[in-house]
């Protein structure tokens, strides 16, 4: 073997030995910054549950915000919470699914379409304050459709809109191309195949999608403030389903309400303690409400993949 082999091999063997030691700091630095972020999210998570926990009762679950902090409750907080999530995902699911569905699909590669991605992909990092400004200039000044739970619903569609565009179109791009070729092999037209094969195959990511951009969406308070969402109120909305013909009511949709950000916002905002304290267990309601969305997420994928495999 020649030196210039010898010294080549040397090299190469030097190059590989650093790239291993840069490699290794750069996973002992990754393991170091992910505990220091986990503890300082699990510090916060405990301090919120060590001050909120023991507030929680179903009293406080059924009463409505009070001027006294001990009589004080959530119960019209988390019912326009979820009403407003109701709405939200009515018109946000049906709506990213659809487009993203479209522009994977159905939609001609031009540079049209090119535009629509970008921007698909850009409004996703919007800061959803703009969305709340462009709610109140058009659906509240310009459409004159007052601070409705309707209105909630309809601005915090807008902003989980493109993750929901986003997550769709992954999911239908994960599918392999081998099994539209055999839907079309057996006869099969485009919408068949879209309806009969795509779809089924790319529920699970378009769910979690979905679920993903609702949970972001729950947590939201620059949007609802900005439409005049109200900060205290002592009654709600008309019930969804009544007892009587045609049994369901839409009069809800067009109610004032506050949701749970909000509540959380008007209770530490007040210099009382006790209020503060009232402010945590609302806190603690809000991650559960969000960790039960996600955690509904992971069952729906787990189930739905095991039912497209079957």
């Amino acid at each position: 073997m020649s030196d210039i082999a010898i010294r080549a091999g040397d090299d190469t063997r030097r190059l590989v030995d650093q790239k291993r030691r840069q490699d290794l700091v750069f996973g002992v630095v990754g393991i170091l910054v992910l505990f220091v972020v986990m503890g300082l999210l699990m510090t916060l998570v405990a301090d919120l549950l060590i001050d909120g926990l023991g507030r929680i009762s179903p009293e406080f679950l059924t009463s409505f915000p009070s001027r006294r902090a001990a009589a004080a409750g959530v119960l019209s907080a988390w019912v326009g919470t979820t009403l407003v999530m109701l709405v939200t995902a009515a018109i946000a699911i049906p709506l990213g699914v659809g487009a993203g569905l479209y522009l994977e699909e159905y939609a001609s590669k031009n540079l049209l379409s090119d535009i629509i991605e970008v921007n698909v992909s850009n409004l996703a990092g919007v800061p959803s304050i703009i969305y709340g400004l462009l709610a109140l200039g058009f659906f509240v000044y310009a459409l004159d459709m007052g601070q409705t739970i309707l209105v909630g619903g309809l601005v915090l569609s807008l902003l989980i809109l493109p993750i929901v565009i986003v997550a769709t179109r992954e999911a239908v791009r994960a599918i392999p191309s081998g099994l539209r070729e055999s839907a079309y092999g057996i006869g099969a037209n485009r919408w068949q195949v879209m309806w009969s094969y795509i779809l089924p195959s790319a529920r699970p990511g378009i769910l979690t999608g979905a679920i993903v951009g609702l949970s972001r969406a729950i947590g939201e308070t620059a949007p609802i403030i900005t439409i005049g969402a109200l900060t205290y109120i002592a009654f709600l909305p008309p019930a969804p389903v009544t007892s009587t013909p045609p049994w369901i009511n839409f009069e809800w949709l067009n109610s004032p309400f506050t949701v749970m950000p909000i509540q959380m916002f008007n209770w530490t905002s007040r210099p009382q303690a006790e209020f503060h304290v009232n402010a945590a267990a609302t806190g603690v309601l809000l991650l559960c409400m969000t960790l039960m969305m996600n955690g509904f997420a992971i069952y729906l994928r787990y189930r739905l993949r095991r039912t497209v495999r079957t």
